[in-house]
């Protein structure tokens, strides 16, 4: 247990925060949006919103943890782009994406970057007392109520001044949902970090809204799985079966059940995150890695970066909700194994692969992008030493 987190607080010391710290844009704020395969940062990219508002997170939370200066000023430039650029200051909300000097490049207003702005700020705003950045955070939350939501659910893609529009950023594998499974869980992880800063009970209140569609609309009971895709009404579009956002969901599910501290509906879900985490392993895990994802049936074995990261951090919540299932602390040692010597970059200047295949040989795509960011593999390295420092000090 020991070697296991003292690796992590390693890597997460030495290369994650160097690395990201090593793309902060100096003269246009935020940090650069674009890092290729060859290890070349384009300077003049686009800045992605979701990007900067992860990298917001991340630091604050690295902060939270290590609790040195630098982190703090990493976090505060991030936080200085977002309310000064990615903000729409006329019609509210954040943008999906800038031009790299901060003009705004992309004006769509989509649930889902709503969300992570909501889950960066709070967490910004946790460490260093910053009352603006919770103000905005809260801002943003009445928006999403406000404008986001119809009498099902929550709706996700819409233009500049919130008028719905096609959902095709959040829409893959051909088919284009008007609600996923994939917003509705970053929209309950923002709910639940706002929960725990504020205590506001009309958050409270969104959070047990959110976890009854989770229940009764998102989890398919007979499959013991998640569903991904839907129209309007819930209904789903496609049979998916996406390992990393089922073992993702099961922790922070988890989360959000323990943050909001109520009995009865702890008491119903836990059982569903239970089962959820017990198929993935006895259903995907694939000796030391997880494959990506089961379109009607047929499994794609790329193993991409962030499904990888989840996956350690969802088996060792199922160990802690269920010490006895010792094989789930057990197989999140072997995934950070094979991430340690497959995932991981080892060339110097960089930081993971996007994917590698079945083989482990990588896959040429970007190093950072818009979506490829500190968030997963920097939450993985945060929770595990959070969570398995006070057993390692015993």
């Amino acid at each position: 247990m020991e070697a296991f987190v003292n690796e992590i607080v390693d890597h997460l010391k030495n290369q994650l925060i160097p690395f990201w710290e090593g793309l902060k844009d100096k003269e246009y704020g935020g940090y650069f949006g674009y890092m290729g395969y060859d290890r070349k940062v384009i300077p003049t990219y686009e800045k992605g919103c979701i990007l900067n508002s992860r990298i917001l997170w991340f630091f604050s939370n690295a902060y939270r943890l290590f609790r040195t200066e630098n982190l703090k000023a990493d976090a505060e430039h991030a936080f200085r782009f977002l309310k000064e650029y990615c903000l729409d200051k006329e019609y509210g909300g954040i943008y999906w994406s800038l031009t790299y000097n901060g003009q705004k490049k992309d004006d769509t207003k989509h649930t889902y970057n709503q969300a992570f702005a909501i889950y960066a700020l709070s967490s910004y705003y946790d460490v260093v007392k910053d009352n603006e950045a919770l103000q905005i955070a809260m801002q943003l939350y009445q928006l999403v109520e406000e404008k986001c939501i119809d009498e099902y659910g929550y709706l996700e893609a819409f233009d500049r001044t919130f008028r719905p529009e096609m959902n095709e950023k959040l829409s893959e594998n051909g088919v284009m949902a008007e609600k996923t499974m994939n917003t509705l869980l970053h929209l309950l992880e923002a709910y639940t970090e706002l929960y725990r800063v504020t205590k506001d009970e009309k958050v409270a209140g969104r959070i047990r809204f959110l976890l009854d569609l989770f229940e009764k609309k998102v989890y398919h009971q007979e499959l013991g799985r998640q569903e991904v895709f839907f129209d309007r009404y819930w209904n789903s579009l496609l049979d998916l079966y996406s390992y990393g956002h089922d073992i993702e969901t099961a922790w922070l599910v988890d989360r959000a059940l323990e943050v909001l501290g109520d009995l009865a509906y702890k008491e119903r879900i836990e059982k569903i995150t239970a089962q959820i985490t017990w198929n993935i392993f006895t259903r995907a895990l694939e000796g030391d890695a997880m494959p990506n994802e089961a379109e009607n049936g047929v499994r794609d074995t790329t193993r991409v970066w962030w499904v990888q990261a989840e996956a350690v951090v969802g088996f060792i919540n199922g160990y802690q909700k269920q010490p006895e299932r010792v094989e789930y602390l057990e197989a999140a040692k072997r995934i950070w194994h094979y991430i340690n010597t497959t995932m991981i970059d080892k060339r110097e200047g960089s930081e993971w692969f996007w994917a590698v295949d079945q083989k482990g040989v990588p896959l040429e795509k970007p190093i950072v992008e818009p979506w490829k960011c500190p968030y997963h593999n920097g939450r993985m390295c945060i929770e595990v030493i959070q969570r398995l420092k006070e057993k390692r000090s015993r």
